[in-house]
């Protein structure tokens, strides 16, 4: 971290307390400025992400990229109507008297990324957070360096450095940035560290945003279109490598349709990645191997 994490979150607070963020027109003009470093760095963007994580072109465009931009730019969109103030209607006794909500940006907003999907979980949280008017502090992932690195380094040609930083770096940097007080953060990530995000917040009474995954069924009656569920199964589990955090961890299949619905889904699974998934340029790659390792020793107590 180049700049200490105390002095940079004061910078940002400075910005905020401006007035600067508050602008509609500024909200607009950073989320189509994200939108723009994200469309115009497409190769660029791709390539990081098959460097760190051998993923499929398309998957990382669908799943980083394009979904990234779609979102960013739907904000874009309305974030005018979504500031303006609402109208409240009072009681009689209190009229003429006139009341209004007016919404209000947090303030200074941390956002802490992870490594499976390391732009669109960085992007979206971002691009909320500035739509609502906030000055943003962002933690890229380290376990994926190219990316982590080729986006910072974007984000300081594209957007406003008064308002938005990004900062590098593994446990230390985190660390230091989890001793400061912001007025929100949002987290993506496993439990381990959800608990250490939390205990942190706690300290300033901080809101919090924890998506931490899950265990996500797939449920599948004895109705059901068994060639469509398979398929959409298929995509669901081993996208990304089944690195998603939604990903369909079990199946709960009614037993009258179980042993064919199992058979439609090895069919499915060859026919999207053949015989031998290893050789497959379809099939995304572990990130790195320690997860690998977890992975497998996930597979062996089972």
């Amino acid at each position: 971290m180049t700049e200490p994490a105390t002095q940079l979150v004061e910078r940002l607070r400075g910005t905020f307390d401006s007035g600067r963020t508050r602008s509609v027109d500024w909200r607009r003009a950073q989320l189509n400025a994200l939108a723009a470093m994200l469309s115009e760095n497409e190769e660029a963007i791709l390539d990081a992400l098959v460097t760190d994580m051998g993923k499929v072109p398309f998957e990382a465009w669908a799943g980083d990229i394009a979904s990234s931009i779609t979102e960013t730019k739907y904000l874009a969109k309305h974030v005018g109507d979504w500031a303006r103030d609402d109208r409240v209607r009072i009681p009689l006794a209190l009229q003429p008297g006139r009341a209004i909500i007016r919404y209000q940006p947090r303030g200074v907003v941390l956002v802490i990324a992870p490594w499976n999907y390391p732009v669109y979980l960085l992007a979206t949280p971002l691009a909320a957070a500035l739509a609502a008017g906030n000055a943003v502090v962002c933690k890229p992932s380290e376990v994926v360096p190219a990316t982590s690195t080729l986006i910072t380094r974007l984000a300081g040609e594209y957007l406003d450095p008064d308002a938005i930083a990004f900062v590098e770096g593994g446990v230390e940097e985190t660390t230091a940035l989890l001793q400061e007080r912001f007025d929100y953060i949002l987290y993506t990530g496993n439990g381990t560290v959800g608990r250490i995000v939390a205990e942190a917040a706690a300290k300033h009474l901080t809101p919090t945003t924890l998506e931490l995954g899950g265990k996500s069924p797939a449920i599948v009656d004895r109705d059901a279109n068994l060639k469509q569920a398979a398929s959409r199964i298929a995509f669901a589990k081993w996208s990304n490598a089944g690195q998603t955090c939604i990903a369909v961890d079990h199946v709960w299949a009614h037993r009258d349709i179980h042993d064919e619905l199992v058979d439609r889904i090895v069919v499915e699974v060859r026919e999207r990645y053949g015989d031998n998934p290893r050789q497959s340029p379809d099939f995304g790659r572990i990130v790195n191997e320690r997860h690998a390792a977890r992975v497998l020793g996930c597979h062996l107590a089972a």
